[in-house]
């Protein structure tokens, strides 16, 4: 199989509505989306951009040294931000695979965005994603984390998800795995998954991965050891800058 050529796109709004702005939140005196880019530079495996819709985000990435592409801001959801960046971005199609990191996760650790690009070298994975054990009870029955359903033998470290769920899935005694949302795609993968309507199942759980599963696309999941810190409220920002100070300190 030829080597795939991936391009990392990290998908980026001010409207985020429990904590507006945070692209811009202040993390040890730079901007948090400039943290993620940063990281994801670090992973080493391609370029990286970041998709915005508003200018200010723009700017602050460039400032910084980064590469960045305005979006419309009315795309739906992150991965159609992606598709728009990656066609504006590169019209000859030099990158057949696109990895979408999302904008929150200042704390991200490199070898993560590697993870998530693995799977794509087995040869009919149209989509790879993360999960990592559960290990506190609660999450088990929390909706709001998501269950994948994957196979996973002891040892194994890549898997085909069957399913995913905000239920607990599935039933009687052994492990549960939480969905980490970071995606990698083949590059057609991304672009037919964009252009398909939404699915029954996907409605019905508000869970966009599902669309793909409904459609006989293949997803397939890498188990990683932790699940990355999204920066949701202002408790979350916080704790992002308490472990990047404290990063920062050892460097």
């Amino acid at each position: 199989m030829t080597a795939l050529n991936p391009i990392i796109v990290i998908p980026a709004r001010m409207q985020a509505t429990r904590l507006p702005g945070k692209p811009l939140a202040d993390i040890c005196g730079e901007p948090m989306i400039v943290h993620v880019w940063r990281r994801a530079m670090q992973a080493g495996i391609g370029p990286v951009v970041v998709a915005c819709s508003e200018p200010q985000v723009f700017d602050a990435v460039y400032a910084h040294g980064g590469n960045a592409v305005m979006t419309d801001p009315d795309h739906p959801s992150g991965s159609d931000r992606v598709w728009e960046a990656v066609e504006k971005l590169d019209p000859d199609r030099a990158y057949d695979a696109v990895v979408n990191v999302q904008g929150d996760l200042p704390t991200l650790e490199p070898s993560v965005i590697r993870a998530v690009f693995a799977p794509l070298e087995t040869p009919g994975v149209d989509i790879a994603t993360l999960v990592t054990e559960i290990t506190i009870d609660e999450e088990r029955t929390n909706p709001n984390v998501v269950k994948a359903v994957v196979s996973l033998a002891p040892g194994q470290r890549v898997g085909r998800a069957l399913y995913f769920s905000r239920a607990t899935v599935p039933a009687n005694a052994g492990p549960h795995y939480h969905h980490i949302g970071l995606y990698a795609y083949r590059r057609e993968s991304l672009r037919r998954f964009v252009d398909l309507p939404q699915g029954v199942l996907e409605t019905r759980e508000k869970l966009e991965q599902l669309r793909a599963l409904e459609n006989g696309m293949r997803i397939d999941c890498a188990l990683v050891d932790t699940v990355p810190l999204g920066v949701d409220t202002p408790a979350d920002l916080e704790r992002a800058r308490v472990l990047l100070a404290g990063y920062q300190a050892k460097r």
